[in-house]
């Protein structure tokens, strides 16, 4: 049958990724080292050589391969060259017959000539074999999607010619092209992890070299420079099925990532990345002698059987579920095994990384992070078996993973707890019971944790956001969205983001708050004034509902928060430059509107609701002038002043920066000192 039949919509429907453009050449090279197995060559007379053709007429703008190297010329094809047993009569056609099954026992499905005319125009063969009535012979033929065979000549080979085969992929396309490897050593070291099973197999493979004008690559040298401990062969069954795992020890110089590499036919076809699949296995390994990268290839027939044409991957499930599930073999299954044994084969070369993953973990939460401590003896200890080189970031997030499913579970297991309730009285469900009991508490402990870190992540931003930079302090907006974003009413703003326990606990418990908000806006006041304090706040004690409309709730209160820039210097009398008659002020327009509950219903006689003002202000010569101005006592600490002011019937409180940060710090400092954050 002449492969020119339908050839060309075979060739359109075969899969190539861009990434896999240099695997047809692969395809090629191995194609040449059967053919000298076929042959009856001695491995070890056995050559291969590889010429990249490059066009001299387009230069590659970018140097892709490094720095310091001079712009390459594309590359337009490969010559590869064996001598090998060459294209005699059975071989050629087999070659004319699409699918072929002549090499079937190889692994050869005919499909690697395909995958030339996928990516190169055009293919040139010179072939010099051995016909058993004539001699040697040279057969030369060209083979393209559109024509097929053509040009086929077949005559007598020249004087002083040998058995083998030069074979030109001719017209590399640009789409495979621009995504492959330019440099000759790049090529060579792609070719050689391809090709290594030939090269750890009993017997080795032929000298293989890759060329570039002047320069020539031997694959062997890669090999003695790649191999870092000889290869470990071992045969495991998985549901019956043999297979055949060779463990490897590479140079981490020729190899980054520990993988496994799945072969059929003696071919490399699919590599997975191990990481994250055995614990403790991260970066590179070390032993005696030195630094290394594990490698796992793995063999069998039922891969043999099940590679896909093209040979980029497999044809098998993912998982195998049902009736079938006992006996047909899944990726789940063979992935399962070969990590498996793979783990067994390092097992005693990572325990040190593994204790500097958990120690990395436990300083991490020490310092950085304690809301995790009450849930990490919930976490199984090889997830903790990180990367010691893991950043913060990505360490927080894993430990996030974590803890939201164990919060996941705790809310499955409480629904659980709910539904036996009444009719369990198991000594079974008692201890469900006392579990979920734990982990609930060990969730609380951690919210808690996380809520203490927050505060100590404010305190020393409020810290650094008073440190002159430049010659200049921080603005008072800045100050204030660490306290209370600004312009926002409670009710549209997380808890979270809410930090009034820096001026006073009680502030945090209110029925209404609003931050840089004019009065006028505020729903429990009619008040037209349109002054806008920092921060404003009602508390009622009692439910609203409740409350009389000639009588003020007993322990309800008005407070008002003004925050000055730091060190700033230029308070005197008149409420927009005295900070103190500022908030007065504002707490009696609030008072002159009337005062309702959040549900409208008045709150007695607005003149009698107890004020708080507090102001938050660096205690400058103008301030404490101020102060003094309104007959209020200074503290003991020498940091702040305190006084009633009767005619408002409000409390004043001035507090310096400094005072700020000391109270807050002493008041959240034994909570501090038990998670173990510095005070």
């Amino acid at each position: 049958m002449s492969i020119s039949t339908n050839l060309a919509n075979r060739v359109k429907h075969t899969s190539l990724p861009k990434s896999s453009g240099l695997l047809p050449l692969f395809e090629a090279v191995v194609n040449s080292i059967h053919s000298i197995e076929e042959a009856g060559v001695p491995t070890e007379s056995g050559i291969v050589t590889i010429e990249i053709i490059r066009s001299p007429q387009v230069k590659i703008a970018i140097n892709h391969e490094g720095p310091g190297r001079e712009p390459l010329d594309e590359i337009d094809g490969f010559k590869i060259k064996d001598n090998g047993v060459g294209f005699n009569e059975v071989n050629f056609d087999s070659f004319k017959t699409l699918d072929s099954e002549h090499k079937a026992s190889k692994g050869c499905r005919g499909v690697g000539r395909i995958l030339w005319l996928k990516a190169f125009d055009r293919v040139h063969i010179e072939s010099d074999f051995v016909s058993s009535e004539e001699g040697l012979k040279r057969r030369i033929f060209d083979f393209t999607a559109h024509s097929g065979v053509t040009n086929s000549v077949l005559g007598s080979s020249p004087t002083g010619a040998q058995c083998g085969t030069v074979l030109h992929l001719d017209g590399f396309r640009s789409t495979y092209r621009d995504s492959s490897r330019k440099t000759a050593e790049a090529i060579a070291q792609l070719l050689f992890e391809h090709c290594l099973w030939y090269f750890i197999r009993p017997g080795g493979a032929p000298r293989i070299f890759v060329k570039d004008e002047t320069l020539s690559i031997s694959l062997d040298h890669i090999y003695e420079n790649s191999l870092h401990e000889g290869a470990v062969p071992e045969s495991i069954t998985i549901k019956e099925t043999p297979f055949e795992l060779t463990h490897v020890k590479l140079i981490t110089s020729t190899a980054q990532a520990h993988q496994l590499a799945f072969c059929a036919a003696n071919r490399l076809v699919k590599e997975e990345n191990l990481k994250g699949k055995i614990p403790g296995l991260h970066g590179r390994i070390t032993d005696g002698a030195g630094d290394f990268v594990y490698a796992c290839y793995i063999s069998s027939t039922l891969l043999d059987e099940n590679v896909r044409n093209e040979r980029t991957g497999f044809d098998l499930e993912d998982d195998v579920s049902g009736m079938f599930a006992g006996s047909t073999v899944s990726w789940a299954d063979i992935r399962t095994a070969v990590v498996e044994r793979a783990k067994l084969q390092l097992e005693k070369y990572l325990e040190e990384g593994r204790q500097k993953g958990i120690e990395r973990v436990r300083q991490f939460i020490e310092h950085d992070a304690p809301r995790y401590r009450p849930i990490l003896n919930r976490i199984p200890e090889e997830d903790l078996m990180v990367d010691p080189g893991i950043t913060n970031k990505e360490l927080e997030l894993t430990l996030h993973k974590h803890y939201a499913q164990v919060e996941q579970k705790l809310l499955v297991d409480g629904h659980d707890i709910l539904n036996r309730i009444e009719f369990d009285n198991s000594d079974a469900y008692k201890a469900d019971f006392e579990q979920y009991m734990a982990t609930l508490g060990d969730i609380k402990m951690s919210d808690l944790a996380n809520y203490v870190s927050h505060r100590k992540f404010i305190i020393t931003l409020m810290e650094k956001a008073l440190h002159r930079i430049d010659g200049k302090y921080a603005r008072e907006d800045v100050l204030h969205q660490l306290i209370m974003p600004m312009r926002q009413e409670s009710d549209g703003v997380l808890f979270e983001k809410m930090n009034l326990w820096l001026i006073d606990e009680r502030l945090a418990f209110h029925n209404y708050l609003a931050s840089d908000k004019p009065i006028c806006s505020m729903s429990i006041t009619e008040s037209e004034s349109t002054k806008e304090p920092d921060l404003f706040s009602l508390y009622i004690d009692r439910n609203p509902m409740l409350v009389s409309e000639d009588k003020v709730p007993p322990f309800s209160s008005l407070t008002v928060v003004e925050i000055k820039r730091p060190m700033r210097n230029d308070m005197r009398e008149g409420d927009e430059k005295d900070p103190i008659e500022q908030a007065l002020g504002y707490l009696q327009k609030v008072r002159a509107g009337g005062v309702t509950s959040r549900t409208g219903r008045p709150l007695g006689t607005p003149a009698d609701i107890p004020g708080y003002c507090y102001i938050i202000a660096d205690l400058t010569p103008t301030m404490i002038s101020r102060c003094n101005m309104h007959d209020l006592t200074a503290t003991p600490d020498g940091l702040g002043y305190f006084g009633y002011k009767k005619h408002f019937k409000a409390h004043v409180e001035v507090m310096g920066f400094d005072r700020l940060l000391l109270i807050a710090k002493q008041r959240n400092r034994a909570f501090f000192e038990t998670l173990g954050l510095p005070t």
